[in-house]
């Protein structure tokens, strides 16, 4: 059940095997089936999860019932509403699974603990929040510069998985733009590939 999250915090930090029993016995396995939710807008996040097998999605709703997608996350990433799991204030976000999912799951008390515990997870995490970090101005950078077409491309470059794991209008929204322009854009990509 750990042996996704294992190596990914081996990719990261290098941990005895006493260290990484320890981490494991601060993580509790949870399923989730396709559509089920793990958070409710209006809800506090409770957690942090490490996704083992899966695909996730973090969402928002406008006041017109559209889906806004913030974060997507498969096997080897986490997902939360960080702020929420730090600040203890309610979720403005929907987490859901796109696909059945296994969870490794560790609450704001079990993660404090295993900080001080096993300094070297202080490390790994340090490392998470950084790439999230520049994962995000990128985003707003892209978000801000690019135009549609090269927002897809770069996505796509950057996470091949996507396109075919995750529906095309979540895709559409996580780029802000419509299910129809990603369309003529999957088109006129396609064409320029056949020469």
């Amino acid at each position: 059940m750990f042996d996704v999250f294992h190596t990914h915090i081996n990719e990261k930090v290098s941990l005895t095997e006493a260290e990484y029993e320890l981490v494991k016995t601060y993580f509790t396995p949870k399923k989730l089936r396709k559509k089920q939710f793990l958070l409710k807008n209006g809800e506090i996040c409770r957690f942090l999860a490490f996704v083992q097998k899966g695909v996730l999605r973090s969402y928002n709703t406008d006041k017109k019932g559209i889906e806004h997608m913030i974060h997507f996350a498969m096997e080897g990433w986490w997902m939360s509403d960080t702020f929420s799991f730090l600040s203890g204030e309610k979720s403005d976000y929907f987490i859901d699974a796109i696909e059945d999912a296994e969870l490794l799951m560790i609450t704001l008390d079990g993660f404090e603990e295993m900080m001080l515990t096993v300094p070297r997870m202080e490390r790994y995490f340090r490392i998470l929040f950084q790439n999230n970090i520049i994962s995000k101005e990128r985003r707003l950078i892209s978000s801000i510069s690019y135009s549609a077409e090269e927002k897809y491309t770069r996505l796509s470059a950057s996470n091949p998985q996507l396109n075919q794991r995750i529906p095309l209008n979540m895709i559409a929204s996580y780029l802000g733009i419509t299910p129809e322009t990603l369309s003529r854009i999957r088109k006129v990509l396609s064409e320029k590939a056949k020469g």
